[in-house]
């Protein structure tokens, strides 16, 4: 904002404009994935990656911010979608959620790594910086297998084979496994893939409530808002905002390390449950916080409130309802509705955080302590959505997991 003159209006857009990205990249990535791959899709949103960032670290005005946020974002908005199917694809399923609760961890560590950089370098530095791990995982990418599911659906049966033997070692029996998904590809083949307006039929109702349900609440519970604003709140509640970041950043691996370990043992149900929950608390204390602020006699307890608040809200966000809502999406939906499905969960993601991050400072504005127990609100209402419709599907196949929630017609 000092180096380049931005008004608060304008912060707000470069602070939420990645997410008009994500919805550009999310209309895209089902449709892509589908079309060229797992692992194409990787590297197509490297590319808008790596070039969002360096026109952030060589921006000579707003408007090259924007455009370079607006590339990350629609790299992100694809990989985020693409991500979780090819773990999912790829993993077996005594060990699926662990995996993926892996990608949570990584994304941490990225979060971690980022706050504590950002703190000792210039802006323009850690932008050069943030486009070192696309270009790493640009490289990265030759090593790894396509996703046997989708080389089945795309009839490479040598390919398919190849894949899983990678996967699952040379020495290993892949009779049985590659007997069910091709079985299971058999029967897709008899339907026809269906087009974005047949996805809102009856048979689909429940999965679609389920995914687009878990995202929307979890934009609106406001956790995209206070990551991407987290320094300005810790200044509102009179917190240093570089050792609060630090702070914040380094309770948050030892959460999603806990979620890792716990996810394919309690399920990803009750971890919902207490993510939820947790958040719920978090911003109930962050709410209360800022009330403090307005009288002469607690004002002193704001600080220590608000920054308590904050940790646990980053601690039971990162066990659960950061990484698992993903997880789901990846494994409620049928492969031949996969691509559209992913596409408008992952659109409502997006454009629920672009509401979010974007009213964010003016709601502060208004009434901090209103927006937090608006947050608090919204999180209270995850619980009792996770509680009445979201199923356990720790365990199961992706088969089996499609197979059980096509059979209930009635949610």
């Amino acid at each position: 904002m000092q180096d380049l003159g931005l008004s608060v209006p304008a912060y707000s857009v470069f602070g939420s404009i990645m997410t008009i990205g994500g919805m550009v990249g999310a209309i895209l990535s089902g449709k892509i994935a589908d079309l060229i791959g797992r692992k194409r899709t990787m590297w197509f949103s490297d590319v808008f990656c790596t070039a969002g960032w360096l026109s952030i670290a060589f921006a000579k005005n707003a408007l090259w911010l924007d455009i370079g946020r607006l590339l990350i974002g629609i790299g992100g908005g694809v990989i985020c979608y693409v991500v979780p199917v090819y773990i999912a694809e790829i993993t077996p399923k005594s060990h699926r959620g662990s995996f993926a609760s892996a990608n949570q961890l990584m994304t941490t560590c990225g979060f971690v790594l980022i706050f504590f950089t950002g703190t000792i370098i210039s802006w323009r530095t850690l932008a050069m910086i943030g486009a070192i791990p696309c270009v790493v995982q640009t490289i990265g990418l030759f090593f790894i297998p396509e996703s046997p599911r989708w080389l089945a659906k795309s009839g490479r049966e040598k390919e398919f084979e190849a894949s899983l033997k990678c996967l699952r070692g040379k020495d290993s029996d892949i009779s049985e496994e590659a007997s069910d998904i091709r079985v299971y590809m058999e029967t897709l083949e008899q339907q026809t893939e269906e087009s974005f307006l047949e996805l809102f039929q009856r048979r689909y109702a429940n999965a679609l409530i389920i995914g687009v349900g878990l995202m929307l609440l979890q934009q609106l519970g406001g956790n995209s808002a206070i990551a991407y604003y987290t320094g300005s709140i810790f200044n509102e509640a009179s917190i240093s905002g570089n050792l609060g970041l630090q702070v914040l950043a380094i309770v948050q691996i030892p959460a999603s390390i806990l979620g890792l370990f716990l996810m394919d043992r309690s399920g990803r149900r009750p971890l919902l449950l207490v993510s939820a929950s947790g958040m719920c608390f978090a911003c109930f204390l962050q709410g209360l916080s800022f009330c403090f602020k307005e009288f002469p006699d607690l004002k002193a307890l704001t600080p220590s409130v608000a920054f308590t608040g904050t940790l646990i809200g980053a601690t039971f966000y990162s066990i659960g309802l950061g990484g698992i809502p993903w997880i789901i999406m990846s494994e409620i939906f049928p492969i031949n509705v996969k691509a559209q499905a992913g596409s408008l969960v992952t659109l409502v993601n997006w454009s629920t955080a672009w509401i979010i991050t974007y009213s964010f400072n003016f709601m502060m504005e208004w009434s901090a302590a209103g927006t937090f127990f608006f947050f608090m609100g919204i999180s209270g209402l995850t619980v009792v959505f996770t509680a009445m419709l979201v199923p356990e599907t720790k365990g199961r196949t992706l088969e089996e997991i499609q197979a059980s929630i096509a059979r209930f017609l009635y949610i």
